[in-house]
């Protein structure tokens, strides 16, 4: 077998620097809009949001975790086994929780210490107010933690303005990098609770006071283990990358992806948006629900990548995998002419499951996405 050529090797990569990975945390911490410390972990963004949750739940706490899809579930399972008590606020997954529930929640449990939030969910298309729900929960004096892996290059996301204790992003969504390195911001007070919970993992990939001991605390001149080269040297690109075209214009071009396909899908017979008020919905996916009469949401992706397989759909998964469908319009393909095609490949593809009115309909759903793509800029 002989080498690629076409391509760089990946191979025999040397050595990533203290001083480079440092480099890397504080170009993430300049897209977090923060001044607090950020540690890049060496794994898929669950990494730094398990290792959040069991440092900062001591056993015996209180802890409000809001549910807005699958993910906000998830924490929940994590703050229970760390023998936290759990608060649950639970909104539509076709909409975004309300600050007053928050406030209502943190009136009525005044123990809470520590409150757990989705800002976008990528499965559902949804997106929660953070700047409104981080006022309450800084009021309140509870920790913030934040899972802004599908919002980060797609939406505002302003870390320290907000009052977000703990950010945890990842590259794999608007910033199109990779998937096996995540990073998290950690503000002073986290510290100090982290510090303060003696379960607080140690000497574990789980710990984030190792990273703090190991690396922070020593100046950021010697690692703790061996880099993960490539996967930091992605991330690294990706985020030069969005600093290139501007913050501004990376969220504004996710916004016109988003407003474009839910424009596209009402014109379309038998689709449309799952999440509700245009405000609500995520500028990096946007969730459609499927035609009701007989036509399963998986059949509407297949058909429709049959028409187009460059096209970024797919079912969505569990509960909804029948009745909803995913555009994943984040990264790269948050771009003019592929939003279109995604709109084209679904009026096919319900054309050709035979629901009546799609294939006249193509031309006005066309139209009004790309109005709409034009209208977000010209806003």
């Amino acid at each position: 077998m002989t080498a690629n050529t076409e391509h760089p090797s990946l191979l025999d990569l040397p050595p990533l620097s203290a001083e480079h990975f440092a480099a890397v945390e504080d170009k993430i911490a300049s897209l977090l809009r923060t001044r607090c410390d950020v540690v890049a972990m060496q794994g898929e963004a669950l990494l730094p949001l398990e290792a959040c949750i069991r440092s900062a739940a001591p056993r015996g706490s209180t802890a409000l975790n809001v549910i807005t899809g699958p993910y906000g579930e998830t924490f929940g399972g994590w703050l229970r086994s760390c023998g936290a008590e759990v608060v649950t606020v639970t909104a539509p997954f076709s909409g975004a929780v309300a600050p007053e529930q928050i406030a209502r929640a943190l009136r009525e449990n005044p123990e809470i210490g520590l409150v757990s939030l989705v800002h976008a969910e990528a499965a559902t298309g949804n997106t929660n107010p953070v700047a409104e729900i981080g006022a309450v929960v800084r009021e309140h004096g509870a920790l913030l933690m934040l899972d802004a892996v599908a919002s980060v290059g797609a939406e505002p996301l302003l870390t320290d303005a907000w009052g977000v204790d703990l950010c945890v992003i990842g590259g794999q969504k608007a910033l199109a990098g990779p998937a096996g390195v995540s990073a998290v911001s950690v503000s002073a007070r986290a510290w100090e609770r982290i510090a303060a919970n003696e379960q607080a993992p140690r000497r574990s990939y789980l710990s984030l006071l190792d990273w703090k001991e190991r690396w922070l605390d020593g100046g950021r001149t010697a690692l703790p283990h061996a880099p993960a080269q490539l996967e930091m040297l992605a991330l690294e690109q990706a985020v030069d990358r969005v600093v290139a075209e501007g913050l501004d214009a990376s969220i504004a071009r996710h916004r016109a992806a988003s407003a474009a396909v839910r424009a596209g899908a009402r014109e379309l017979p038998g689709l449309d948006p799952y999440v509700v008020r245009d405000q609500d919905a995520a500028p990096a996916a946007t969730t459609l629900r499927a035609p009701a009469e007989g036509v399963d949401a998986r059949e509407v992706v297949a058909a429709a990548l049959k028409a187009d397989a460059r096209v970024p759909l797919q079912a969505a998964a569990g509960p909804l995998a029948a009745e909803v469908l995913r555009v994943n319009h984040y990264g790269q393909a948050a771009e003019r002419t592929l939003v279109l095609d995604s709109v084209r490949a679904l009026a096919t593809g319900l054309h050709t499951l035979g629901v009546a009115g799609a294939e006249s309909a193509q031309g006005r759903a066309l139209d009004a996405a790309d109005a709409a793509w034009g209208d977000t800029f010209a806003a």
